[in-house]
């Protein structure tokens, strides 16, 4: 019933609406690349030359914005922001999974309804809040002939950007395109399994070579990083190469002076303490507009914070479509106008869940000069299930932990974190330096602990019951244990995408919401798993005299994306634990594994699902 009202809506907004697209309406251009981190362009203060010539260019053209901010350091969560004007927890799109039942007004609604062409390219279904999604014309990673494009070639994004344009144009209308470049989202150029070097089709206009690339302060200077890093700044230049070919379509059509051109990152590079964190890095994107008759060329703002969660509002009043609801987002439209605008003195940042469906929940509150973290399931145990364990860098750190002290102490924090983190970002934007427990620093903590709360209560936020206990560990283990059961709830009732496919194994399976209970099953994680030697998992169970004996059955997975590795089966009755031993195999892909288990024997009629986050395997 929700999903058909949105759908009376949009609608309706395309009826009354359709009559205000005047025939001298801008266009709009969307460029977002993946996984780039906002120093890895020239225009952004990169220390390696020659990454990106086309997008420097392009961003001398119009007003940047040194001090803008993603929402979300994961994709889908953060794209869902940017084009809905909600945080997440308004939106629903707190993961990788379809909220089918959305009841906001998304960008293309909205353009749809306004007499715009609307398109889309590359991350299709990460971008609204469930796919297909109706309001986009035409799907652009389907050529016309019917066969699906490669995301990683450049020219792919010239001839989806010409395709559009020209079908825009033979329709009358203007065109609000999203162009969505995979690089240098994983797995970067010329960089197969592992790291190691293998033959791509899409080699970039320029290669660089590990000896010349900066090291970010975030990371460490080792052989096998560099070779990483070479790998990811030869992405960047490949990500650069396809604005390039867009911008040549642009020209092509002849609507460059009627075109707003809107540019930024969806979050930071996919290497530790930077994708899938609220780090300084994990958020700041390489943002720029260009507006015709409005920005001037080579304009920075240095001042003001603005958010990703601003952009709808912004370009809804660029183009003077009216939207019906309510945006937690407000429009900085008067600073493209060279204006000052007031309350732009700092920016949240919120995080929720993995691509695996793992719950990891965190708050954040960053002002020009400081970043404060809270970190409700940090309780020196719990391993934070990221994007990154995958990664080369990843391993790197993993191995050489084991050996020196400097860096197991940032391993652990990589894996465990602490509750709350201060940072002085003025003097130290890698976050290297925790101040929460700076006695200089108690007023600047109250006062971002009070912008916080506030924010929380403006906008809803299920977290302030926890956050206004935030000095009661059991508290918080409550709030995350309540986040970790929706989460598996949700799994197991049928929602779909990568959640899904990591609890059941097989996407659109859905477990009879009537058979389920809660709490029969717990995990008691290995405090340490080593590759190449058994592991024990301690199960605790509560099964109530009417089940009698149980079947439980147990898997432990491997790597980011859960392969299955092992099952076993055990049998449990009443309260009390049982333990399942497995063999650790003596390589696991990314050093990561999990487990899962239900009750029963049959997926489909379990009475319960439960699924551990990551691990890392030493």
């Amino acid at each position: 019933m929700k999903k058909t009202l949105t759908l009376l809506l949009g609608l309706w907004l395309a009826t009354v609406m359709v009559g205000m697209a005047a025939p001298g309406r801008m266009n709009l251009l969307i460029i977002t690349v993946d996984d780039m981190s906002a120093d890895s362009l020239g225009a952004f203060g990169c220390k390696l030359p020659g990454t990106s010539p086309h997008i420097d260019r392009l961003a001398a053209q119009g007003m940047r914005f040194n001090r803008a901010h993603v929402v979300v350091g994961n994709c889908m969560p953060s794209r869902n922001v940017m084009w809905s004007g909600l945080y997440p927890h308004n939106n629903r799109v707190e993961g990788f999974y379809q909220v089918k039942d959305a009841k906001h007004l998304h960008l293309a609604d909205l353009m749809k309804g306004a007499g715009y062409y609307t398109g889309i390219q590359h991350k299709v279904s990460h971008s609204t809040p469930y796919s297909p999604y109706p309001a986009w014309d035409v799907d652009l990673d389907v050529a016309p002939g019917g066969t699906r494009r490669d995301v990683k070639a450049s020219k792919s994004y010239g001839e989806g950007a010409a395709q559009s344009m020209k079908a825009a144009r033979d329709a009358g209308k203007p065109f609000c395109l999203l162009l969505n470049v995979a690089d240098p989202h994983k797995p970067f150029y010329a960089e197969g399994n592992r790291g190691q070097t293998v033959p791509d089709k899409n080699v970039p206009s320029r290669v660089f070579n590990p000896e010349e690339v900066p090291i970010p302060g975030f990371l460490f200077d080792d052989p096998v990083v560099r070779k990483e890093l070479a790998h990811y700044y030869s992405s960047v230049r490949r990500a650069d190469d396809c604005v390039g070919e867009i911008l040549a379509a642009l020209d092509a059509s002849g609507q460059r002076d009627n075109t707003l051109i809107l540019f930024l990152s969806d979050h930071g590079m996919p290497l530790p303490f930077a994708k899938t964190q609220v780090y300084h890095h994990s958020s700041s994107t390489p943002l720029f507009f260009i507006v015709p008759g409005v920005t001037k060329p080579g304009t920075v703002d240095r001042d003001h914070m603005v958010s990703a969660v601003d952009l709808l509002p912004t370009l809804l009043e660029l183009t003077g479509i009216q939207h019906p609801g309510k945006m937690d987002g407000r429009s900085f439209a008067p600073l493209l106008r060279g204006e000052k605008q007031a309350g732009r003195d700092f920016v949240i940042k919120e995080y929720n869940e993995n691509a695996g469906g793992s719950r990891d929940p965190i708050r954040a509150i960053q002002t020009r000069d400081f970043l404060y973290i809270f970190n409700p399931w940090s309780n020196g145990k719990r391993v934070m299930a990221t994007a990154t364990t995958g990664t080369s860098t990843y391993r790197r750190m993993a191995e050489l932990a084991k050996s020196d002290s400097v860096m197991a102490r940032r391993h652990d924090l990589y894996q465990h974190r602490v509750p709350e983190e201060l940072f002085h970002i003025g003097v130290d934007p890698d976050c290297l330096v925790n101040l929460m427990d700076a006695p200089a620093k108690r007023a600047e903590v109250d006062r971002l602990h009070a912008q916080l709360e506030a924010w929380m209560v403006q906008t809803g936020d299920p977290m302030l019951a926890a956050f206004r206990k935030r000095d009661d560990a059991a508290a918080r283990e409550a709030y995350v244990a309540a986040q970790e059961k929706e989460a598996d709830d949700r799994r197991a009732s049928g929602g779909k995408g990568m959640a899904n496919k990591m609890a059941a194994g097989k996407v659109g399976e859905p477990v009879p919401a009537a058979k389920k209970r809660a709490g029969l099953i717990e995990f008691v994680l290995p405090e340490t798993v080593s590759a190449g030697k058994p592991v024990i998992l301690k199960i605790q169970h509560k099964l109530p005299a009417d089940l009698g004996e149980q079947v439980l059955t147990v898997t432990l997975k491997g790597g980011p994306d859960g392969k299955r590795l092992d099952r076993k089966t055990v049998k449990a009755r009443g309260a009390g634990a049982v333990e399942v031993t497995f063999d650790v195999p003596a390589s696991v892909p990314g050093s990561v594994v999990s487990f899962a288990a239900f009750v029963g024997e049959d997926f489909q009629k379990s009475l319960q699902h439960l699924q551990s986050g990551s691990v890392s395997v030493k």
